[in-house]
């Protein structure tokens, strides 16, 4: 499962409005098939994995990161029925498929032909693999990063405006390689005004991972190469979009904390000092300190030459 969750990663930001699977075929402890679901969300990665084994699919074990499809599509069959064609004996998987057309349908059409079905493992590593499609399922929006790169003090910028660069070489090239794993970017109207940001990826061989441009003004309209929205709620409404990541600037970061909308932190932190520069945030409308508390959970950090990077996800009972 674990190499399963490792090929699912490949597709991430790439597969929407599918989710991003993996999926390793093992028969006789040998890997006889491997699959990741494709951009733009077909081939799924059991059909790839099952392609791939061919006859040695036979009483094999597939390991699979969500529950296989049970619904026909234009675009291609239902993965269960694939596994019950190639005569896999065993289908394991981390998680059922919440999408309404298979909701362990999946799980039933395997369990009927005979084969032998095992849920649940490692179920947490996949719900946070492919948090866009499920948060999509779930919330009816995109899985929201917010992204801040700040001073000791909690700065964005100097008192000027200017930030280039607050943070080193390493934690920037982090900061591109997380834009591969979205299918959209968003900054306000003042970084878009100040800075005329490309928002794309420049990371050697990554460089077609450019996501979808976002800009949140409620005064702007046609801007060339950008998809404008006017409210943070309305990324609800960007097509194929399962993970957004949010860049800038304090305005923005704000308004999307405000509405509850962010579902991860990447807090990026140089050795540095600025003193009266441009904080990160603004009002984000707590009234009582103690609704600060239990809302983030540390989930990783690490160092990034100078700097320090801590992710942070936001706990929530309806998702």
């Amino acid at each position: 499962m674990g190499t399963a969750l490792a090929l699912a990663e490949r597709g991430r930001g790439r597969t929407a409005p599918n989710p991003n699977v993996g999926c390793v075929i093992v028969r006789e402890d040998r890997v006889v098939g491997r699959g990741w679901t494709q951009v733009g969300g077909r081939p799924h990665a059991e059909a790839m994995a099952l392609a791939e084994a061919g006859a040695n699919a036979r009483g094999a074990t597939a390991y699979v990161t969500l529950e296989p499809c049970a619904h026909q599509s234009p675009r291609g069959p239902a993965c269960s029925d694939l596994m019950i064609e190639a005569d896999v004996a065993r289908v394991v998987a981390a998680l059922g498929d919440p999408d309404a057309r298979t909701a362990g349908q999946g799980f039933t059409r395997l369990e009927a032909a005979g084969i032998a079905v095992t849920r649940g493992v490692r179920a947490n590593e996949a719900r946070r693999s492919m948090a866009g499609f499920l948060t999509r399922q779930a919330l009816g929006r995109p899985h929201v990063t917010l992204k801040l790169a700040t001073s000791l003090d909690g700065c964005i910028a100097m008192a000027d405006g200017s930030s280039r660069w607050i943070t080193g070489p390493q934690a920037r090239m982090h900061a591109h390689l997380e834009r591969s794993r979205h299918e959209a970017i968003l900054v306000g109207r003042g970084t878009y005004d100040a800075d005329s940001p490309r928002l794309d990826v420049r990371l050697p061989g990554l460089e077609d991972r450019g996501p979808m441009r976002v800009l949140l003004s409620s005064t702007a309209e046609d801007v060339p190469g950008w998809t404008v929205i006017a409210a943070p709620r309305d990324i609800a409404t960007l097509p194929s979009v399962d993970h957004i990541l949010v860049e800038g600037g304090a305005a923005v970061a704000s308004a999307f904390l405000a509405a509850e909308l962010v579902d991860r932190l990447l807090l990026y932190r140089a050795p540095i000092l600025i003193g009266g520069g441009k904080p990160a945030l603004r009002d984000i409308g707590l009234t009582d300190l103690s609704a600060a508390h239990a809302r983030w959970t540390p989930f990783d950090a690490r160092q990034l030459g100078m700097d320090r990077l801590e992710v942070y996800e936001r706990e929530r009972n309806e998702a």
